[in-house]
Formats: C-alpha cells, structure tokens, sequence
C-alpha cells in the first residue's frame, strides 16, 4: 500500500514542503514519484520517518539524524554526546535565567547591588567568539573591522537599546517564515522587502557589503546554532534565508 505526500503529511503532522526538503537533502525519499510528479510513500519510508522525527525531537540536527539512521554512528553514541551538551546548556540558561530575575528586581527597584558584569552571565562569550572566527575565516581578515565596528556600536547600548534590537530580529524571522510557509520565492519583491528590513537590522550593529553579508546568509545554513534556530520555525527555511540575501547582495550591494 502507498500513501501520497498528501496523506503522509496529514498523518505525521509534518508539512509537505518539510517531506520535499527531506528528499531534497537525501534524508527521505519516496517510494516512487507518479508521472504527475507526485511522491508516494509506503511502509518502509513511513518507519524511517517516524524514526527521523523522534531522533529531531531529541534536539538533533538533520545531518546527524542521517548519520544516524544511514549506520555512520551509533545512536546511542551520538545521544550520550547530545545529553552532555543538553546538561551543558541548561546549566547556562539556569544561570541565565537567575540573571533576568536579578534584573527585574533591579529595574523594580527591589535590588540596588548588582554589579554590571552581573548583567551578562549566562552569555556564551565563547559562541560569540565562534561566530566571530567562522566570518573571519569564511572572508578574511577584512571582516574583522566590521566586528570591531559593531562591538563600538553596541558598547554604549542601553538594555532597552538590546531589547529593541532583539525584538526586531524576532519580528524579522517571523516575518522570513511567513512568506517561506507561502511559497515565496527568495527572490520575489515580498522577501527582498523583508531582507531588506534585515539589512537595515544588521546595519545597527556593522555595515556588510556584499561579501559579507552574503556570508552572513551562508553561516545561517552552516552553524548549527544559527540554523536550529530557523529549523525550529521550518525545515529548509535557513537556507531560504541564504538564498534571498545572496539575491539582495547581488543586487543592491557592492
């Protein structure tokens, strides 16, 4: 028996356009494809997807979810190392987490002894400093000014400064998913508007040309940090992102 890409995406819950993405990266491929293009999924391709989403709500990446189910490691290998950087992470969230209340009782007036630095812990310094090198060495030394730039920009920032700027890059992603979920093409009028107003985002913080904001579009794909983040909203919508910066570099930067 076979079920359409129709069918399949009303039983698992999971969105044509994310089964297409499947197969598009090898991950998933239909049983067979109809002459009128359509996939058709049979029991063996239903099992590997139920196996998919449970290894992806366990927090893990595509890439090792197909390490996984293709036998390049053990699952429970890659689970122990997952746990470990959960542990690590709630840690870090924990600890951010008893910053943001210290920093309501300060701003309610309750609590008048915290110390500056105590603004950032839970911060991962040294994620940021990943990010940093990947630019670096993805287009050179020359970046490196740009991020001294926005590090000038930024120091003189108020936390209401940050929350606005953090609240438009939320509305900004939003905004990125809803026209993925719309089919929009990266290139249409509708996403370079938006790519736009994220341009114009990251231009609070440094001014990239078209190098480097093209790899900017690239590192969203190619960090695992960045590209959960966008996964999370839906899946290939990273790369959606890429693709609709690469068209606005070219076409409105030098």
């Amino acid at each position: 028996m076979a079920w359409s890409i129709a069918q399949v995406a009303r039983m698992s819950k999971v969105t044509s356009r994310t089964l297409r993405h499947y197969d598009a990266i090898g991950l998933l491929e239909p049983a067979w494809v109809g002459g009128n293009g359509h996939r058709y999924y049979e029991r063996e391709q239903l099992l590997r997807l139920q196996q998919i989403l449970l290894l992806r709500d366990l927090g893990l990446g595509l890439d090792t979810v197909a390490e996984v189910l293709d036998g390049r490691h053990r699952a429970v290998d890659v689970l122990r190392n997952h746990r470990r950087w959960l542990r690590a992470e709630q840690e870090r969230l924990a600890r951010l987490a008893d910053t943001v209340t210290r920093t309501i009782r300060e701003m309610e007036g309750g609590e008048h002894n915290m110390k500056m630095e105590e603004l950032f812990d839970g911060f991962d310094a040294d994620q940021q400093a990943r990010y940093e090198a990947e630019l670096v060495e993805r287009l050179g030394e020359g970046v490196q000014e740009h991020i001294d730039e926005g590090k000038r920009r930024m120091r003189g920032w108020t936390r209401a400064d940050a929350d606005t700027f953090m609240a438009e890059w939320h509305a900004v992603a939003e905004a990125y998913g809803a026209l993925f979920d719309a089919g929009v093409a990266p290139d249409a009028p509708e996403a370079q508007e938006v790519t736009d107003r994220h341009y114009r985002w990251i231009c609070l913080g440094w001014t990239p040309n078209r190098e480097s904001y093209t790899g900017l579009g690239r590192l969203y794909v190619d960090a695992p940090d960045f590209k959960v983040q966008f996964d999370a909203r839906a899946e290939g919508l990273a790369e959606w992102v890429r693709d609709a910066i690469a068209a606005y570099a070219e076409a409105r930067l030098s």
